[in-house]
């Protein structure tokens, strides 16, 4: 049951009220904190303070400030007035739940518009940098489109360039040829000459018929050779497939030491994580990345736990069950959060889930069966089904027979089932 908050002072002006609230030791945030137009709540547990305030006030500009024990709240009338009190007077119980649900109603509603106004503002900003994006891309293919067009009028020059060139080329060759033919026609009058004089000067005809002769097969040899070159052009490149083989990871470390199904197991998940964010993105895209980690979100919701919060706790350990389903102490953490909550039967259910992801049972996982059983013995033994309990109790004395505590409460639980067969 809440334990109410019944002291509070206050004081008003025409146009604000004032309000001081003790916190009697409990620690509250904001989100302990619901404010709309005629309505206050403040939930701490186990402490609770709630008002249906006299006259509307504005929950926009109204603000709370918590500190030194206390929460100040300063709230602005919507219409100036003095009021009579702080709170509607004589005011019959279906109308202070109508004022309740009407608040908790138009909060909803005024959370979904900002949700919706959150959403449409995304899509204008994603709009606007595909707008963005389109027109840069445009610009930097017009520059690409620019830079080709400089470079085919390059290339054409210097094909021009060297079809002159080739021109040139032919019409000097042409003028080479026509001198060697003259060079030709002047050995047969040389020749004429050897032989009138050969019995005078032998030796000196042979060495000019010999140097001419050179002469000639050296314009003839080069001729030849550039024309071997021209001639010779290398084959087009024949086409084929190359076969990439890539070399297997090798472990250091020795089988017995090796970590390599450890690794495995880990991307496995990743990968099952990764799988499991990419078909909710709709609903996930706006959480930040480390709200994207189950190990974070259980870390939360064990602190959440921790300071009472059980229904934030167990809205941290659903969605880390959505990232990552495998985890035994998400299902174990949130059955506890359940047995808070009086939730019975979805305690029994996470606690059995734990239990069939707690194998095979190893004495690293002691500790966690344990407590899996007992949670669902509890849970039992809260629905009056005692003997389903007691089985519980027996299987977590199994486990671990030095535990008193267990073996007071299985003791108990029989005391109770002996009592009930002896009263039927």
């Amino acid at each position: 049951m809440p334990v109410w908050l019944r002291e509070h002072s206050w004081r008003q002006t025409l146009t604000a009220v004032y309000l001081s609230l003790p916190l009697r030791g409990a620690r509250a945030t904001p989100a302990n904190i619901f404010c709309s137009e005629q309505y206050l709540k403040v939930s701490i547990p186990p402490f609770l303070f709630e008002a249906i305030l006299y006259a509307p006030i504005d929950d926009t500009n109204s603000t709370a400030k918590i500190g030194n024990g206390n929460i100040f709240f300063t709230l602005y009338k919507k219409e100036p007035a003095m009021w009579d009190s702080l709170t509607l007077a004589n005011a019959d119980k279906q109308k202070l739940q109508y004022l309740r649900e009407n608040a908790v109603l138009k909060a909803h509603e005024k959370a979904k518009e900002e949700t919706e106004a959150k959403k449409i503002t995304k899509q204008e900003h994603k709009k606007y940098a595909l707008e963005a994006t389109m027109k840069l891309e445009e610009e930097e293919r017009k520059r690409i489109e620019d830079l080709k067009e400089k470079e085919r009028q390059k290339v054409a020059k210097e094909l021009e360039l060297w079809k002159n060139q080739q021109k040139d080329g032919i019409k000097y060759k042409s003028i080479q040829k026509k001198g060697e033919s003259h060079q030709e026609i002047e050995p047969l009058k040389e020749r004429k000459s050897e032989k009138m004089n050969k019995t005078r000067i032998p030796n000196e005809g042979a060495s000019k018929s010999r140097l001419k002769s050179t002469k000639g097969c050296h314009g003839s040899c080069s001729i030849f050779s550039q024309n071997l070159e021209e001639e010779q052009l290398p084959a087009p490149r024949a086409a084929a497939t190359i076969k990439v083989n890539f070399t297997p990871r090798v472990f250091p470390t020795a089988l017995r030491e090796s970590r390599v199904a450890e690794e495995e197991e880990w991307l496995h998940k990743q990968a099952e994580a990764r799988r499991i964010i990419n078909s909710d993105l709709s609903e996930l895209e706006d959480l930040k990345e480390e709200e994207k980690n189950p190990d974070w979100l259980k870390d939360k919701g064990n602190k959440m736990f921790a300071m009472g919060d059980y229904l934030g706790a167990v809205n941290a350990y659903n969605l880390a069950v959505r990232l990552n389903n495998k985890l035994p102490l998400l299902y174990l953490n949130r059955a506890a959060c359940h047995l808070k909550l009086r939730n019975l039967h979805k305690a029994i259910e996470d606690s059995s889930k734990a239990l069939e992801l707690l194998t095979p049972p190893v004495p690293d996982n002691e500790n966690a069966r344990v407590k899996a059983h007992v949670r669902r013995g509890t849970a039992f033994c809260q629905l009056e089904l005692y003997t389903e309990g007691l089985q519980d109790y027996e299987a977590a004395l199994k486990i671990d027979p030095r535990n008193k505590n267990i073996e007071k409460d299985a003791e108990k639980i029989r005391h109770l089932i002996q009592g009930t067969m002896q009263s039927s």
